[in-house]
């Protein structure tokens, strides 16, 4: 079971604000009236709860207003985005670039922008919204995204690659070792990729259009986006579940602010990284 963090800050906000607020509109008044009658005899000391509630909902709200339409963090768990993002790279989030969600609910109330090609977007797994992915958008709504023998088309036109060398990773990224290292450029964004010739493309049910040479075409549906992760042949994309819906979208990942691989080594040099 996936826990829901956002749930739960709205939850303690509401619970001890609302302590507070029954405190201030009727305890306290209950709590002086005491005191009057017994002609200041009496102490009554404020209860334990109400104190706890008092101190800890400023900490709770001003986390879930940070959390939920200004910055959120993010540790990357698997290889797909290498050699951009690393295993253990902890990441910071902007929420405000694709429009402000209620917290929980995840309705929005303010559009604030779209994502455009070369993006790295966080986003909830259209199979299982309660897991969170990270992707670069290769296709935005009514482009013509093809995949084939590791070359790159978007709208016909073959996305530029640059061959780098051979790539060395350190920690979990290891097992990359000797794939090809290149540069591609996506409409003007230039970004790192890693290639393994020798795996095959896998090219899933999502393609409205075979042609006879056998080139798979996948027109991007409007409201949607077509993510793939950096790592080419190793990467749950949109390649094999399909595209993803504006409406899963969480943000744009902009900033490495913490890398720690567990069982490696912590990365200093990546610590303030920006994520092209």
């Amino acid at each position: 079971m996936n826990f829901d963090i956002a749930l739960f800050l709205v939850i303690l906000t509401f619970l001890t604000g609302g302590i507070w607020l029954l405190d201030v509109v009727f305890l306290s008044k209950a709590r002086k009236n005491k005191i009057a009658e017994s002609g200041g005899d009496v102490e009554i000391k404020e209860p334990i709860i109400v104190d706890y509630a008092r101190s800890l909902f400023p900490v709770f709200f001003i986390v879930l207003v940070l959390r939920s339409f200004v910055f959120e963090p993010f540790r990357i768990p698997s290889q797909s985005m290498m050699p951009t993002l690393w295993v253990g790279d902890f990441i910071l989030v902007n929420k405000f670039s694709y429009g402000l969600r209620l917290p929980a609910i995840n309705t929005e109330f303010y559009d604030s922008g779209k994502p455009e090609r070369g993006d790295v977007i966080v986003f909830r797994y259209p199979k299982q919204p309660s897991i969170n992915y990270i992707k670069r958008v290769i296709g935005i709504p009514g482009d013509k995204v093809q995949y084939k023998n590791k070359v790159l088309r978007i709208n016909g036109e073959i996305v530029p690659q640059k061959f780098l060398g051979r790539y060395i990773g350190q920690g979990s990224g290891e097992s990359m070792n000797n794939a090809l290292y290149q540069d591609e450029n996506l409409t003007g964004t230039e970004h790192k990729i890693l290639v393994r010739q020798e795996a095959r493309d896998m090219i899933g049910q999502y393609h409205t259009n075979v042609s006879q040479n056998g080139n798979i075409d996948f027109t991007v549906p409007e409201g949607e986006y077509f993510v793939m992760g950096d790592n080419r042949d190793n990467s749950n994309d949109s390649r094999y579940w399909g595209t993803v819906p504006k409406d899963n979208l969480v943000g744009k990942a902009f900033m490495i602010w913490f890398s720690w691989d567990s069982g490696h080594a912590f990365f200093w040099n990546r610590i303030g990284n920006s994520i092209d």
